[in-house]
């Protein structure tokens, strides 16, 4: 246990008889109160602020730990929209190549349907120019055969002889 300061000042000594003076005692122990006094005020103050610092920096070490909860959780959060960004930017490119595959497999498909179609036309027009040349053909051999020249004749030598009525041809 302690001592306090109003143990010092009701401390009582024995008398002896060549001790010490008394007042010179009793002026000794109340500067030792004083300054036990002042100890107790002084250390009774320096308490309270240790308290008020342990007290902050509690709330410093709440504030430190919730900071780097709040760091992780952030860096995690980048982590996790980098990932997700990663993934949507991939889906995109292979869709994008999806549509581009398609586009230029139609593209090839009509490219064939024309070619076809373009090899049809020819078909068809060589067909048509040679029945087309067989039909001029055709028609030249009329008109070079020998037939037309009796035809001349013998109409000719009708008109000399009768010139038909077209009235009776249709009655």
């Amino acid at each position: 246990m302690s001592l306090t300061p109003l143990d010092i000042h009701n401390k009582e000594f024995t008398r002896s008889f060549r001790g010490y003076d008394e007042d010179e005692v009793n002026e000794f122990l109340d500067q030792v109160i004083k300054d036990y006094e002042m100890s107790i005020r002084d250390k009774k103050d320096l308490q309270e602020k240790v308290d008020q610092l342990n007290e902050k920096l509690g709330h410093f070490t709440n504030i430190e730990s919730t900071l780097n909860n709040s760091i992780l959780i952030a860096q995690e959060t980048a982590e996790e929209l980098k990932g997700n960004a990663q993934k949507e930017s991939k889906l995109i490119i292979k869709e994008a190549e999806k549509n581009a595959d398609r586009i230029v497999n139609e593209a090839l498909n009509k490219s064939r349907r024309i070619e076809m179609e373009v090899e049809e036309l020819k078909k068809q027009a060589k067909v048509f120019r040679t029945r087309l040349k067989m039909l001029v053909e055709a028609q030249l051999d009329v008109i070079d055969a020998g037939d037309w020249d009796e035809l001349f004749d013998e109409e000719m030598d009708g008109e000399s002889d009768e010139t038909p009525d077209y009235a009776e041809t249709k009655a």
